[in-house]
């Protein structure tokens, strides 16, 4: 037979299941209140900070060029074009791979590409200069960029996502292995270019036998380096960091070659096919 609660304790229990209540409502509102707002200051500073790798910032071309002919402003003006192109998608690279590779990736694969590839258009723009006018000098300086961290982000977070395409020639010219290298290391092999070549006017053989040494020079480079790096980075690490540089210097060379034999004779056409190389284990 149950009992009646005094009144006080009845009041007792109505209190404390009251407080349990609104407590329980507290959390509710607190827990949505959390799922439905946005991040505090301090989140978003963080969010940031993991997402904003920085910027790539390279000298500027075309104020340090001298008056351009009209005949050239047509190639030079696209060659500049080219040049902010070549900046774009390096920046579009280091926001696609932020936080990927070790220290060195935006130095290898992303910044050292860049200057690569502007060595070789700022030439074109020295070379359309000169054919009418006086060949600018000291260029190539300005050809080195550099990473702006933003948001704390340290330098050599990002990987490029270019790959070379493997080598097409017929003709395969191996810079030989790096002393000391071993099997797996492998060597660098490139299609052979002074095989693939017209007959070479006297006044051009000087010029073209200086860019043919510099191509065995940029293998055995690139060899030395491969032998370095053994066992660094990821996957693409090759492709990155040594056979994409590879590629865009022997453009760059290639180019050279075909333009002093086209000054006193029918310059040959699709020799840049034979830029690429490939890793031989």
């Amino acid at each position: 037979m149950s009992r009646a609660l005094p009144k006080y304790s009845k009041r007792r229990v109505a209190i404390v299941g009251g407080a349990a209540a609104v407590a329980l409502s507290g959390a509710v509102i607190a827990g949505t209140a959390l799922a439905g707002q946005p991040a505090k200051a301090g989140g978003a500073q963080n969010a940031r900070t993991l997402a904003d790798p920085g910027t790539i910032s390279c000298p500027d071309v075309a104020s340090r060029l001298p008056a351009v002919p009209a005949s050239a402003k047509a190639e030079v003006d696209r060659n500049l074009a080219l040049l902010q192109t070549q900046i774009q998608e390096a920046d579009t690279r280091l926001r696609n791979t932020v936080g990927q590779g070790g220290p060195n990736f935006v130095n290898n694969a992303i910044l050292g590409p860049l200057k690569d590839k502007r060595v070789s258009t700022i030439d074109r723009i020295a070379i359309a200069i000169g054919r009418k006018g006086t060949k600018p000098a000291g260029l190539d300086a300005l050809a080195p960029c550099a990473l702006n961290a933003g948001g704390g982000a340290a330098a050599g977070d990002g990987r490029a996502q270019a790959t070379a395409a493997p080598g097409t020639g017929a003709n395969q010219q191996a810079g030989g292995a790096a002393p000391g290298g071993s099997a797996a290391v492998g060597t660098i092999s490139c299609p052979d270019v002074a095989s693939r070549l017209p007959a070479v006017p006297a006044a051009a053989k000087a010029e073209v036998d200086r860019n043919l040494a510099l191509l065995q020079t940029q293998i055995k480079e690139a060899n030395t380096r491969l032998k370095n790096t053994v066992g660094q980075g990821g996957p693409n690490f090759v492709n990155n960091a040594i056979l994409g540089p590879l590629k865009d210097k022997r453009v760059s060379t290639i180019d050279r070659i075909a333009i002093a034999i086209g000054r006193k004779g029918t310059k040959p056409a699709g020799l840049d096919a034979l830029a690429a190389c490939t890793l031989t284990k």
